[in-house]
């Protein structure tokens, strides 16, 4: 047998168990192979299960260790005759002694390995006859079918491989500098070839770093001396370039292209429905047997699900190698553009969750598109792809994703198109959206205001993107208090769209529903409730019972209806729109956030505590949990405090008051209208928290309280809605009853 090169054996246990188990005297099965991709430590394992059994004592009748890629037939011959004792006849042929050398075999159960099977076939006029004496064990690169039974070997844990590290590299760097030890291993797609080669090159350069040879590796990739030079002793033979240089030599100029062009898809699982458009012209029965019969049974190319597909990092890399010396390489480049580029336009401005799962798979290559491609890309093309990846992630809400390449698509449109380009104004107006969603309105506002004075200046006034910028704005100045600026805004977007659009558009439909949503606001109920069933019933007429937009203007409907107190008519409403979105939104979607909020606010009117406390809660949690300081979250607060407070529990209320008002300060400033809204709850909260005290001058003291708060909030409500509005006055009329009460 070989030497087995390697300190320490790691991560195995499981696989030297299932090949015990199928090798063990009285199991069915007379042929095993352990197969994987080269570098996986398939030697290695047949190796230590030989070893261990040799010690056991498992195979009295030996162990007999062949080289599959050398002449098999000579070495079972000269085998018998070195270790056997036996003399085959010299006249026979090559076969015929080989029969005869397992006749004569010496008694007992034999394990016989053939290392390295490249053809099952060229193999087979050798092996030993079928009975119970004989196991035979064959390492290849090969999925190898009855009567063989496969044993298929992944590669090694985190924890095995940084195991096989320190076995190698025994000083403690390993540990010292365990974050780039563990991105080593990573990028090195846990190769157990890989992980050894580069142990034993910071084993015998003690004064290299982890750090150093992460680097080394990041620049030099595959051509890095530490992946090349395999030390005598190792149970491997080869690099880890050569190595795969074995299986490249084995593929035809087709599958090799094949190859090339999966090079191009990013690190990540690979829908086979974007491989074939690539290859229009090639017939699809025979490249699905290209992708089984060479890449997937000789461990090129792993499949990880129904139509989808993965390569190991390392041999992506040597495949991309391959691919920028072939002649085809750009017109693979090409191909590959021209599919993603179709992908993009496909990708919805506000994905549903199934479109979400549909369109999770194909992300990961239409972000290596416009990262590594993107010269290869149109102006409009690369903007696209950029702009439907950050769609992609605000339909799920995760804004951190969305905004990051919502940046992206806007530094190429400044870069590509200029300053001043629509295309750029439209990159501003998608990311000040994103900032807007998350309560940034601040940082949003600004961005806004650049992308419609770009808009006005090139696309003219009346334009449609330029109504589109202005319901935008008007959305940031209702969210900032500022309801006399969002109002002409709002109407401006809707005589826009009006005359241009057809009077069933969505845009309509958006556009009353916002107006709808400013009046509510400003308690001008009556004027918001036609506006919204306009809304809704444009919504249901155009984009269907069940879409998103129905369900926010059933939950803005009922909302109205709660302010007004018609709790039988919200309720229904509320429900249906909760309904729709769990089906169609993730869970942590804002509308969801709103409609759970809305629906605390009717069960708490409704004196339903219970209900309302679960409903606000679960908003709650979602906000926590994705938003940090949302306005929003002030809102739910708020809610929470006051339906304590409507039961008394007045010291549970406080503190959720307080927290309430910090944020809403910190987040929107302190002259907007919540923050009128939190002076007076904590005002009417210390108000009722003194009526419930028995001695007088406690009683006193949070009635003075209350006067400071609704001083404060008086001033806030004068200086963000007018002295003339609803809201200011009846904090006015307030103040002056507790006024009284104090003489």
């Amino acid at each position: 047998m070989p030497y087995s090169g390697i300190t320490q054996f790691v991560g195995r246990e499981d696989d030297l168990e299932r090949l015990h188990q199928q090798l063990q005297p009285g199991s069915p099965v007379a042929i095993s192979a352990v197969s994987g991709m080269g570098g996986i430590g398939k030697t290695e394992l047949a190796l230590q299960y030989a070893d261990q059994h040799l010690n056991l004592q498992t195979y009295p009748g030996g162990i007999c260790w062949l080289r599959a890629r050398e002449e098999l037939g000579t070495q079972i011959v000269s085998f018998a005759q070195s270790c056997l004792d036996l003399s085959p006849p010299e006249d026979r042929e090559l076969a015929a002694k080989v029969a005869y050398c397992w006749q004569h075999w010496q008694e007992g159960a034999v394990l016989v390995v053939l290392d390295d099977v490249q053809d099952y076939q060229d193999i087979q006029s050798f092996l030993p006859p079928p009975g119970p004496r004989f196991r035979v064990l064959l390492t290849t690169r090969l999925t190898l079918r009855s009567p063989v039974r496969n044993i298929e070997i992944k590669v090694l844990t985190e924890t095995a491989v940084l195991e096989l590290l320190r076995s190698l590299v025994k000083d403690g760097r390993i540990d010292q500098q365990i974050n780039e030890a563990k991105q080593i291993c990573k990028w090195l797609g846990y190769l157990p070839l890989a992980l050894e080669l580069v142990g034993r090159y910071l084993a015998r350069k003690p004064d290299t770093s982890v750090a150093t040879l992460w680097q080394r590796l990041q620049n030099k990739r595959l051509d890095a001396k530490a992946l090349k030079d395999r030390e005598t002793g190792m149970t491997a033979s080869l690099g880890v370039t050569a190595a795969f240089e074995l299986s490249w030599e084995g593929l035809s100029e087709a599958a090799q292209q094949l190859t090339g062009l999966l090079s191009l898809f990013a690190l990540a699982e690979i829908p086979w429905e974007l491989v074939e458009p690539c290859l229009p012209n090639w017939d699809a029965e025979e490249l699905e047997e290209l992708r089984d019969e060479k890449l997937v049974d000789w461990h090129l190319l792993q499949r990880t699900g129904k139509g989808l597909y993965q390569l190991h990092q390392l041999l992506r890399e040597f495949f991309t190698a391959k691919r920028e010396r072939m002649s085809v390489d750009g017109e693979l480049k090409h191909a590959f553009c021209r599919v993603m580029t179709a992908v993009a336009k496909q990708l919805p401005y506000s994905p549903s969750k199934l479109q979400i799962k549909q369109f999770t798979p194909v992300i990961p290559h239409l972000k290596a598109t416009v990262t590594t491609l993107h010269t290869r890309l149109t102006d409009a093309d690369v903007i696209k792809q950029s702009t439907g990846i950050a769609n992609f992630y605000e339909g799920q809400a995760a804004y951190k994703d969305a905004i990051h390449w919502s940046e992206h698509s806007l530094k190429i449109a400044k870069t590509r198109m200029g300053r001043n380009h629509p295309d750029t104004a439209t990159s501003l107006n998608n990311l000040a959206r994103l900032y807007y969603l998350q309560g940034r309105y601040a940082e949003a506002e600004p961005i806004y205001l650049e992308s419609l004075l770009i808009r006005e200046k090139q696309l003219g006034t009346d334009h449609l993107d330029v109504a589109a910028s202005l319901n935008n704005l008007a959305e940031i100045y209702e969210s900032r208090g500022r309801y006399a600026e969002a109002e002409p805004l709002y109407q401006k977007a809707l005589k826009l769209r009006k005359a241009q659009l057809d009077e069933h558009h969505p845009d309509i439909a958006q556009s009353l529903n916002n107006l709808a949503h400013l009046y509510t606001m400003q308690e001008r109920y009556a004027d918001a409730e036609p506006l919204y069933q306009k809304a809704l019933e444009l919504r249901k007429t155009q984009l269907g019972e069940r879409h998103p937009d129905t369900a926010q203007s059933l939950n803005n409907l009922a909302h109205l209806y709660t302010m007004q107190g018609r709790y039988l008519k919200a309720e229904p409403l509320y429900q249906k729109a909760l309904e729709i979105l769990a089906e169609e939104l993730v869970e942590n979607h804002p509308d969801v956030v709103s409609i759970l909020n809305n629906m605390g606010r009717l069960y708490a009117n409704q004196e339903r505590y219970y209900e309302a406390k679960q409903s606000y809660q679960k908003a709650l949690e979602i906000l926590e949990e994705h938003f940090c300081n949302h306005p929003n979250q002030a809102n739910i607060l708020n809610n929470i405090g006051l339906l304590y407070a409507s039961q008394g529990l007045f010291s549970e209320a406080e503190p959720l008051y307080q927290r309430a008002l910090e944020i809403l300060i910190q987040e929107l400033g302190e002259n907007h209208p919540y923050v009128a809204k939190a002076l007076s709850n904590l005002g009417e909260l210390y108000f009722c928290w003194g009526e419930s005290q028995q001695n007088y001058y406690q009683t006193m003291n949070y009635r003075s309280q209350a006067r400071n708060y609704y001083s404060q909030a008086h001033k806030t409500a004068k200086k963000s809605l007018g002295s003339t509005h609803p809201i200011t006055k009846t904090i006015n009329d307030t103040l002056r009853v507790i006024e009284e009460y104090l003489g």
